[in-house]
């Protein structure tokens, strides 16, 4: 089950599970958008299905989950990744704006896994992972509604973690961290700069995203970095804080916008932007985007290079033993 698949990481995410053999179901508002997702998913060769769904209203996502099992079978694996935005200062952000951003890109997630832990829990066993942000740990600029939201669903998910590790539950509750990605969300995001909305560099592929999604969901971990920006992102908050403020006070605002004419279809924030037209996964920042990530890379690998690295202690230790044996 994959919320706001239907466009951008999401749909990434849809992507790389049918190609892994899964059967993927789709949770989002536009028509275009979730016809697109299952017949990418149905080109895989594998099962789809696309319910029409508004993240923010608990009762229509537990509606959803009903028709999901009862056509598909059990969800073994429940992705959070809906999520609205904006740019602009937060005293141009509408209380109604504000709000309405928290509920899809906060209380959406919330939503998302109280109806799957209602079915994971009595079977014992399921994996839900949050899609999370760099900003959960460290804000910035002109996003603070978005940035709110996503500090929101890190601490909620780490209480809820400790909640199903005290009852011993095996179902596997992670949260994933990714930097900024070229999806849609920059054509159609409610807009209040003079620019047009840029991720901020470094930019990866949606695709870098999902692989790592799909790879913790097979390898439940409680958390997952994606993206070297994230790590640094995350260092910095923890070791120079008030260093960051004055680097995001120079630099954050100018490097989210864009001279650069790119499609406008947005805001999404009430209404849906992709009711007629299928955005696909990828935004118009193509050229710039990274396609690769050895942070992921390695995060994937951890185990392989730990016992690497343990093997190659072990043979410096014998071959220094045998030296000094000479």
């Amino acid at each position: 089950m994959i919320t706001g698949g239907s466009a951008g990481v999401g749909r990434a995410i849809v992507r790389e599970f049918a190609r892994s053999g899964y059967d993927v179901a789709v949770l989002a508002r536009g028509r275009a958008g979730l016809d697109g997702a299952v017949e990418e998913v149905r080109r895989a060769g594998r099962r789809a299905l696309a319910v029409p769904t508004d993240v923010a209203d608990e009762d229509a996502v537990e509606r959803a989950a009903e028709i999901v099992e009862g056509e598909l079978g059990e969800i073994a694996v429940w992705v959070n990744t809906a999520f609205v935005g904006a740019l602009a200062f937060f005293w141009d952000t509408a209380s109604a704006e504000y709000r309405r951003i928290t509920e899809v890109t906060y209380y959406g997630q919330v939503h998302g896994c109280r109806v799957a832990l209602q079915r994971m829990r009595p079977r014992d066993r399921g994996v839900i992972i949050n899609v999370g942000s760099a900003m959960a740990y460290r804000s910035i600029p002109l996003q603070a509604a978005y940035c709110g939201a996503k500090h929101a669903v890190k601490g909620f998910t780490e209480s809820v973690v400790a909640e199903l590790a005290h009852e011993r539950s095996g179902v596997r509750l992670c949260t994933i961290q990714l930097p900024a990605l070229n999806t849609p969300q920059f054509s159609w995001n409610l807009n209040r700069m003079p620019g047009n909305p840029m991720p901020l560099p470094p930019i990866f592929a949606p695709e870098v995203a999902a692989r790592a999604v799909r790879f913790l969901a097979e390898h439940p971990r409680r958390n997952m970095w994606v993206g070297i920006s994230t790590v640094y992102t995350v260092l910095g908050e923890r070791l120079a804080p008030k260093l960051l403020d004055r680097y995001l006070a120079r630099s954050g605002v100018p490097s989210q916008q864009t001279s650069q004419r790119t499609p406008r279809s947005g805001p999404n924030v009430f209404v849906c932007a992709d009711e007629t037209v299928d955005a696909g996964a990828e935004g118009p920042f193509t050229d710039r985007q990274h396609r690769r990530d050895p942070q992921s890379w390695l995060s994937m690998h951890r185990r392989v290079l730990l016992t690497g690295l343990g093997c190659a202690a072990v043979a410096g230790a014998v071959s220094a033993r045998v030296r000094r044996g000479r």
